[in-house]
């Protein structure tokens, strides 16, 4: 099939070739024809993340210029978990690592087609790495991996003072097997992952070389870091999840809308699929009118739909809107409010007795200091629930002012508001 002869143009536009193997080789082969390449997933959580969002987009433009996929979950290798420069992994039980597998086989499977010429294909790598026998893999794997190269790797040298497990010292043999493997079963020749994976991926290609006489090729992404260089893709409550269980799709919508102005052009290189006029000129728009952020919105609407659908775009749009600018929060549907009230502030209110009344609920958020502060508020017009101004300061809510049957929305003034969950 025909292939776009500019993609390794564009993926280096979009910043993403940190490394390479023999870049005239690797172009030489993305130009000849459909290349069959792999990227690998380990479950060492139960959900991807940001730095994974890296490698399936990146993925998704190998395929959409005529490559074809091979996505691997590591069911073998996330049993061992890739050596970490802070020190030694938890290892996980098998159900847990089996459970974990089937969560991520489900989060890359929408991000590629299975479909056409060159329709993806899923593995696991323990459907071959769990029959291997200890002699087997040291005679046949082993052999090819020099001790003195392995130790030359920047997070084992990082490691050595204060000691690593020959568990994950060995994960470099493990994950140039994976490449081996499809090399031989499927004629894979291209595997690429995070610059943080680079000996990984060149210990394949030379496995490759070395054992079965083959020629392969690997490149690198960049890590993804914030301006002043420290890793991207945190929230205050942890990691950038995919998984929308583990991070609302409101939540994740306000992390790229908050994306620093330093770094949102090269997040749109990286993360969206808009063609390089349009980043250019979004760019040179929010160079002149940083204030409107219109960079960001686009960034974050991008992204949110790609991962979590235009639906789920949408209501974390609104919700916002309705927080922050006084939209309609009634029309919200009742997990899109409680992610976002979780993000901002909420109170859970004992409601078995009924409804407390305003005055109540202004003291039990903390909008007030004292139930005469919240009545001295609500007489200067400045209260109001689910965006409706509250004159009375001995209303009490109905049941039908509840949204979703359980939450209230309290405001004070413009910026400040709290939500109330009544249990």
């Amino acid at each position: 099939m025909s292939v776009d002869p500019n993609l390794l143009d564009d993926l280096e536009w979009r910043g993403l070739l940190a490394h390479t193997t023999d870049r005239d080789a690797l172009r030489a082969a993305l130009t000849e024809g459909s290349v069959r390449f792999y990227v690998g997933f380990d479950p060492t959580a139960p959900s991807l993340h940001m730095g994974n969002l890296v490698q399936l987009v990146t993925a998704r433009r190998l395929q959409n210029a005529g490559h074809t996929p091979f996505a691997l979950v590591g069911g073998a290798t996330g049993m061992i978990g890739d050596p970490k420069e802070a020190g030694e992994r938890s290892l996980n039980s098998l159900e847990t690592v089996q459970d974990w597998t089937a969560r991520v086989r489900a989060q890359v499977e929408p991000f590629l087609s299975f479909e056409g010429d060159n329709a993806a294909t899923m593995v696991n790598n323990f459907d071959w790495t769990s029959t291997l026998s200890t002699i087997d893999f040291l005679r046949d794997i082993g052999k090819h991996f020099p001790v003195n190269r392995m130790l030359a790797r920047d997070v084992v040298r990082t490691r050595l003072e204060a000691g690593i497990s020959y568990t994950e010292f060995s994960y470099v043999l493990l994950q140039s097997m994976d490449f081996l493997e499809l090399h031989r079963t499927h004629g894979v020749t291209l595997q690429f992952g995070g610059s943080d994976q680079w000996g990984n991926l060149t210990g394949g290609v030379e496995l490759i070389r070395r054992a079965a006489g083959g020629k392969a090729h690997a490149f690198a992404t960049p890590l993804i870091t914030k301006s002043d260089g420290t890793k991207y893709g945190k929230t205050e409550g942890g990691a950038l999840w995919l998984d929308p269980e583990m991070l609302s799709p409101y939540a994740f919508h306000q992390f790229w809308l908050n994306a620093e102005d330093e770094k949102v052009g090269e997040l749109l290189r990286t993360f969206t699929f808009l063609s390089r006029e349009e980043i250019e000129a979004l760019e040179a728009r929010h160079a002149e009118k940083p204030f409107l952020r219109e960079a960001q919105k686009v960034l974050a609407d991008e992204v949110t739909t790609l991962v979590h659908g235009a639906a789920e775009t949408e209501q974390a749009k609104a919700a916002a809107q309705a927080l922050f600018g006084g939209g309609d929060i009634t029309a919200l549907a009742g997990t899109t409010l409680a992610a976002a009230l979780a993000e901002a502030g909420a109170v859970d209110v004992d409601g078995s007795a009924g409804i407390p009344g305003v005055v109540d609920l202004l003291t039990l958020t903390g909008l007030v200091a004292s139930k005469g502060e919240a009545r001295r508020t609500i007489a200067e017009g400045g209260v109001s629930i689910n965006n409706v101004r509250v004159d009375d300061a001995d209303h009490v809510p109905s049941q039908t002012d509840l949204i979703d049957g359980s939450w209230l929305v309290l405001r004070r003034g413009k910026k400040r508001f709290a939500g109330v969950r009544l249990r």
